[in-house]
């Protein structure tokens, strides 16, 4: 084997390490948050990635940002992404959380039918029938959804409804299961805002 041969092969094999790596490496999002500086002139409190880490699902995720009262307040200084929540906004709080969906596994479908709905745990609201799918799942928030990019199927309990890039969604605390049968990732923005028992 030449060197020419060697050197050649040795770079197709580096370039295909490079573009696994890419592949692989965590999905991010870039957000600016604005504040008021001593002045009162606007200015960019934090302007940079923000990671899509997989958390409570094999979803990757990332909180945008988080309130924990209404109305809310301006004054804070701190990054109001690092609050730790669980699925649901904090009680007269908000969430604003992006979200990718990888095309759904085989696996996921055979898991237990409540697995969703446990992670919810007390804040499910009561009314609601049985969910039929393990994604499924009702809480007692109002969420919007943004479909940033690709595309999902949103199940309901009787039937689904395929959502593209550019549609949106006003979730009212009912149960709903996304579902990418899609070959690429969809991408969701969420606003979840607390509620009260439907």
């Amino acid at each position: 084997m030449t060197i020419k041969k060697i050197a050649a092969a040795l770079g197709a094999a580096l370039l295909c390490v490079a573009v696994a790596q890419a592949q692989q490496k965590t999905p991010e999002v870039r957000r600016v948050v604005t504040a008021l500086d001593a002045n009162g002139r606007a200015v960019a409190l934090f302007d940079g990635p923000v990671q899509l880490k997989s958390l409570r699902s094999p979803n990757p995720a990332g909180e945008m940002w988080v309130s924990d009262q209404y109305p809310p307040a301006y004054s804070w200084k701190d990054d109001r992404a690092q609050i730790k929540v669980g699925l649901i906004p904090p009680a007269n709080g908000t969430i604003f959380r992006i979200v990718d969906f990888p095309p759904m596994k085989p696996e996921v479908e055979k898991m237990d039918i409540n697995t969703m709905m446990k992670v919810v745990g007390d804040h499910a609201p009561a009314k609601g029938v049985p969910v039929r799918h393990p994604m499924m799942h009702r809480t007692r928030s109002l969420d919007y959804a943004i479909i940033m990019s690709g595309e999902i199927y949103m199940l309901l309990d009787d039937g689904e409804v395929l959502m593209k890039a550019g549609d949106v969604v006003v979730q009212q605390a009912t149960n709903h299961a996304w579902v990418n049968r899609s070959k690429e990732v969809c991408r969701i923005a969420f606003i979840l805002m607390d509620g009260k028992e439907p």
